[in-house]
């Protein structure tokens, strides 16, 4: 933000001088050169305060998208919790099942592995 400022005056400061030195070197009277003086000096004022104003409403709209940002990442936090805790109690009587598949077929390579013992001893 720091540089902003310092960019920001730096424009003000050298458009001043700018207009200061084109307005003295360049060949008027009096009278022309204050009325120039006068009307560049209130178009500046004019930038200057379109430039607050600007730099206000940004502020103000960064302040409210971030509020309105907080307020989704909220949202969207707690209906991802929801749909975790949905899915893990949609999947648990199913997860069981297959644990209990898993415990069958580890039973079953057991009992063949046995057998397959069984029939290698009585061949020998």
């Amino acid at each position: 933000m720091a540089n902003g400022k310092s960019l920001l005056l730096g424009v003000l400061f050298g458009s001043a001088v700018g207009a200061s030195v084109s307005l003295l070197t360049t060949p008027s009277s009096g009278e022309e050169l204050r009325s120039k003086v006068k009307d560049q000096s209130d178009r500046l004022r004019d930038i200057a305060q379109q430039i607050r104003e600007d730099g206000l409403d940004l502020k103000n709209q960064l302040s409210k998208t971030s509020k309105e940002g907080a307020a989704l990442l909220k949202d969207l936090s707690q209906d991802i919790k929801t749909s975790i805790e949905s899915w893990k109690e949609t999947i648990e009587p199913h997860q069981e099942n297959l644990q209990e598949h898993l415990r069958q077929i580890e039973e079953s390579i057991k009992e063949l592995e046995d057998k397959m013992k069984d029939d290698s001893k009585q061949e020998v």
